[in-house]
């Protein structure tokens, strides 16, 4: 089996399981009980809270644990704007973005929010013009993805930063779950930023917000004050711990990890970009761990339903997606309908091998020659 789709989700690393059993196991009350064993939950609870702040260098933000990072996407848009309504209804954001963040958008659009969406520019990147004619004295939010998880475009966060900083009343906002353990991420003037740890070989069910203080937000669950006001329910303790060390884990050697998946990531452009008709999406702006290609007129799901015959397994576009429709981030970068309707995205790991690659493009031109 050769696995290529880690940008959909990644196994969990053994050292992380383990963490959660031994924690579960370990620590039975709840963190919110006064009593010594509710007390001790809660002393571990905070533990991992700092063990998270000083690997993101986070330590100036709050942490607020949710259910995954779309519904932490979710509670930072749709939080934040219903809070900062007062001060206007207008938000912006990409055409890059995860359908959490779409999703909530729209939700915000029937709730007569204002949304409209910046342009980005041939490589990838926001159009910092388009940004600055968009940007309105009602503008409250600016949610722009740190990378995005079809095309892998890396965004400057700083640069954006730097250009809100003139706007007190508009807050910014990054889904950072495809490069939180990944690619180094300096959180700079970032009022929210969103991650979960399945994409970093942690477990599924556990996300995280990190929410700069002083930062309101209206909550989506509400009952009870928790471990913050913004997010009611049962601290999930042995997640957490887990959130905590696979964070641990993949800030180990991140460097050389990602030069191992660049070095991938060459071998597989140098091959595609030698077949007729293979257009490769990504851009010099994006990471190395996903290389996305359209191959404009032909049927890519019946090539990636023949690649998972010969145990292969990658996607079309993320996860998340509903099915059929054209790559949202393809057709923005690119402007053309039949690329975007024929996209492959190839995501990499550290644990992808040489092997892996050469096998899947023995088997890609195999595929290509027989259907395309």
């Amino acid at each position: 089996m050769i696995y290529l789709d880690y940008a959909a989700n990644t196994p969990v690393h053994e050292d992380v399981l383990n963490t959660f059993t031994e924690v579960s196991r370990s620590f039975i009350a709840n963190p919110n009980s006064s009593h010594a064993l509710g007390l001790a939950a809660r002393q571990k609870l905070e533990d991992c809270t700092d063990q998270i702040k000083t690997v993101l260098q986070a330590q100036a933000y709050e942490v607020i644990y949710t259910s995954g990072a779309s519904e932490s996407n979710n509670l930072a848009i749709k939080g934040l704007a219903k809070k900062y309504a007062k001060f206007g209804r207008h938000i912006i954001t990409t055409y890059l973005e995860h359908s959490s963040v779409n999703g909530a958008m729209e939700a915000l659009i029937k709730d007569g929010f204002e949304v409209d969406y910046v342009d980005v520019i041939k490589d990838g990147l926001v159009d910092m013009q388009h940004l600055r004619e968009l940007i309105r004295k009602d503008t409250i939010l600016v949610s722009i993805c740190h990378v995005d998880s079809e095309i892998g475009l890396t965004q400057q966060i700083s640069r954006i930063g730097e250009l809100l900083a003139a706007y007190p009343n508009c807050h910014f906002h990054t889904d950072a779950t495809q490069s939180v353990g990944k690619i180094p991420v300096h959180l700079g003037s970032l009022d929210l930023l969103t991650f979960a740890p399945h994409k970093f070989y942690g477990l599924n069910g556990c996300g995280v917000l990190l929410k700069k203080p002083g930062v309101q937000l209206e909550p989506l669950i509400h009952g009870g004050v928790s471990t913050t006001p913004y997010r009611s329910g049962t601290p999930a303790l042995g997640l957490i711990a887990a959130t905590a060390k696979a964070l641990e884990l993949a800030a180990e050697g991140i460097q050389e990890k990602l030069e191992s998946v660049r070095q991938l990531n060459r071998t597989l452009r140098d091959a595609l970009r030698s077949y007729p008709g293979v257009r490769i999406n990504s851009t010099a702006n994006s990471v190395p761990f996903i290389l996305n290609i359209s191959i404009p007129g032909a049927d890519t799901q019946a090539l990636i339903a023949d690649l998972e015959k010969q145990a292969i397994f990658l996607s079309a576009k993320s996860a998340c997606c509903a099915p059929n429709a054209i790559s949202r981030p393809v057709f923005a970068l690119t402007q053309d309908k039949k690329a975007a309707a024929s996209t492959v995205r190839i995501s990499l790991s550290h644990l992808t091998t040489e092997e892996d690659v050469q096998t899947f493009l023995k088997s890609f031109a195999d595929s290509f020659g027989r259907l395309v």
